[in-house]
């Protein structure tokens, strides 16, 4: 089992317009910023200190996943977020995170087993202590080693890829979030250590159903579907 000396992998520091990106995605996800919402490039870059470069580079990324789209005479508006959107975006991370489970269920060790277990210690730490930004890395750390004992590198990278319209600071700031996300952890090894590859896929699926269910109530509360039938 790892050690409290076992040092914390870190991501990889992401290109500045990797995260304006980032930042622009969590303003849309959270209906910080409204569809039909005009982001305007000078504006934005002196929000964030940057250059109008990596911003322009941004919103063509985002234009390219849909997030935004490219109006005449315009310029750069939030496209629709549906509840449909919500839900199929959640439902893809859930299926996908499913299917690497129980491929995992097959080929995990106990020695990597016991690496989950002092993830999720690690995580549920960050949870208690309220240290937002080393909760959303210990999250990743779990999942990002969860999802590499599978070897199932292209569907990690699919799984990684859809994350990324996750608003992490939104579930960090939700204690409960926290917490029942740690149970889910503790549920989804127990499963691992019990070679029960079918309870393994429900648990990780019910906390992707849950991160759906809070992203859409936070939305509800918001003005970003107050005119939807």
């Amino acid at each position: 089992m790892a050690s409290d000396a076992t040092p914390v992998r870190q991501r990889r520091r992401p290109q500045l317009s990797e995260e304006v990106a980032s930042i622009l995605r969590h303003k849309i996800m959270t209906a910080e910023v409204l569809p039909g919402a005009r982001i305007r490039i000078d504006e934005t870059a002196v929000e964030l200190g940057v250059s109008v470069t990596p911003v322009r580079e941004a919103l063509l990324t985002l234009r390219g996943e849909g997030m935004v789209l490219l109006a005449p005479h315009r310029g750069y508006e939030v496209a629709p977020l549906t509840r449909t959107d919500v839900d199929d975006l959640f439902w893809l991370q859930g299926e996908a995170a499913a299917r690497i489970a129980r491929r995992t269920a097959r080929v995990v060790t106990s020695a990597q087993i016991d690496e989950l277990a002092w993830a999720n210690a690690r995580f549920r730490s960050a949870v208690r202590s309220g240290d937002h930004e080393d909760l959303t890395d210990a999250e990743f750390e779990f999942h990002r080693t969860h999802n590499q004992i599978s070897g199932n590198t292209k569907l990690a990278w699919v799984l990684l890829n859809t994350t990324r319209y996750t608003p992490h600071a939104l579930y960090a700031s939700d204690p409960e979030w926290g917490e029942l996300t740690a149970n889910l952890h503790d549920e989804l090894i127990a499963a691992y250590r019990s070679g029960d590859p079918d309870a393994a896929a429900e648990c990780i699926r019910r906390e992707f159903t849950d991160g759906a269910a809070r992203l859409i109530a936070h939305l509800s509360q918001t003005q970003i579907w107050q005119n939807a039938p």
